[in-house]
């Protein structure tokens, strides 16, 4: 561990060095050990010491404790945010940054839960793929970006997804139905609709692909696609007239939000139904009684 503590960083290489540089700072003015420290906030020394040497990225739920710990006014719980967002791939930092301003935001998605929907397992499946070196942070960064559906004025989200998703088994099959019912659980939630787009609708639109349109209080509008390692935003006039256009007639073909909590209902009584912890009459019951509040 005297290796490990004897390393000095450079604050402004990145944020997460910055984390470290601070972290370090603070714990020694407190005079401080890292055991001593780790005990505090109910962590281990050696996490402390991997935390301000940049080997490891803090959490939310650490830096509060560590604010709390310090006296340090909230400024782990401010830097954290960035070092998080800082973990994205960096061809998409871009648009989580805009996503984090945006007042509406319209998905179609014709393959995965949206980012801002995906339980922290259905995220650890997906990014486990191609990212099981990082995966802690990257998992930690997506869920991060969710924060701005609680605050207390969130943007409208408006999701569309193809049928598709609800089938296609992420992660097996608890990851699959702890999603699903995570998903049955937004309806009705203020601020937000989710729409299923059936197979009967055949070709559409989305058959191009994925995409997200955002919209502020004051800027242009933006468009967002992405492919396998990078991402493309536009404002573009026309791309916005064509993409809302295109996204119009998603949501026209679409199930109704309540005729989609219906399905999603309907898919997880008849695939996981029969498992533990989960009753498929009773989650029909919850949609039902969700649907009459409406």
């Amino acid at each position: 561990m005297v290796g490990v503590r004897s390393r000095e960083l450079d604050p402004s290489a990145s944020p997460l060095d910055y984390y470290g540089y601070e972290l370090r700072r603070a714990r020694e003015s407190a005079g401080l050990t890292l055991a001593q420290l780790g005990a505090v906030v109910f962590c281990t020394g050696s996490l402390i010491g991997q935390i301000e040497t940049a080997a490891r990225v803090p959490q939310r739920d650490f830096s509060e404790r560590l604010d709390a710990a310090l006296g340090t006014g909230g400024l782990f719980s401010r830097l954290v945010g960035m070092v998080l967002r800082s973990q994205l791939p960096s061809w998409f930092q871009q648009y989580a940054d805009m996503e984090a301003k945006a007042t509406y935001i319209s998905t179609y998605q014709c393959q995965l839960v949206y980012g801002l929907l995906q339980t922290e397992s259905y995220a650890r499946a997906v990014l486990g793929v191609d990212q099981s070196d990082r995966l802690d942070a990257m998992v930690a960064a997506r869920l991060d970006r969710q924060r701005l559906l609680s605050q207390e004025q969130p943007p409208v989200l408006w999701v569309v997804l193809d049928e598709a998703v609800l089938y296609r088994e992420v992660g097996g099959r608890e990851v699959m139905r702890e999603q699903l019912v995570h998903l049955a659980g937004l309806y009705g939630r203020p601020w937000m609709e989710l729409q299923v787009l059936p197979f009967s609708v055949g070709q559409n639109t989305g058959l191009m692909g994925s995409f997200n349109l955002l919209r502020f209080e004051g800027h242009p509008d933006l468009y967002y696609s992405e492919n396998y390692d990078s991402g493309h935003m536009t404002a573009n006039p026309q791309v916005i007239r064509e993409r809302s256009l295109g996204y119009a007639r998603l949501q026209a073909e679409a199930l109704s939000p309540r005729e989609s909590a219906a399905l999603i209902g309907r898919v997880l009584e008849e695939r996981y139904g029969h498992e533990p912890g989960l009753d498929g009459h009773d989650m029909a019951k919850v949609v039902l009684q969700r649907q009459q509040r409406r």
